[in-house]
């Protein structure tokens, strides 16, 4: 049998990450993004998403270092449920994605920073064509699959 759990996400951060560490001194990152759906019925507005994503390791570091509330982000992961006692003792639920990857999903000169940043060379970004010269493809001959 197959069995297939990915996730794809694009949307804005809805507060800055906070980097903490866990006991082991794994770094880890939590944050909400706010992915709008692709449709709305007519005469309403689009409904909004408020989806938990958690980032281990390097990718927490990543996040909480590039990216504030209001950032264009793109995440790639899993979807996993978690069962956890509250404070009072009751039992709960979370779905949350785990992310297996993370990337700029704008420029910070669209996303309203100061417009001092400096891209690294190591760091990842959203498209493999930086210079955004696409070329249309008009036949499909032309396809290479």
């Amino acid at each position: 049998m197959l069995t297939l759990n990915k996730i794809m996400l694009v949307g804005r951060l809805t507060a800055d990450p906070e980097l903490k560490t866990t006991p082991s001194g794994i770094s880890v990152t939590n944050f909400t993004l706010a992915v709008d759906r692709g449709y709305a019925k007519q005469g309403e507005e689009k409904q909004t998403d408020f989806i938990y994503i958690v980032c281990w390791r390097n990718q927490a570091e990543f996040v909480s270092k590039y990216f504030r509330k209001g950032s264009g982000i793109y995440v790639c992961g899993s979807l996993q449920i978690r069962n956890w006692k509250d404070k009072d003792g009751n039992n709960r639920t979370t779905a949350e994605v785990v992310a297996d990857e993370v990337k700029f999903a704008e420029s910070k000169k669209n996303s309203g920073g100061d417009g001092n940043y400096t891209r690294t060379e190591n760091e990842p970004s959203f498209s493999n064509n930086p210079s955004g010269d696409f070329q249309e493809i008009t036949d499909d001959d032309e396809l290479p699959f």
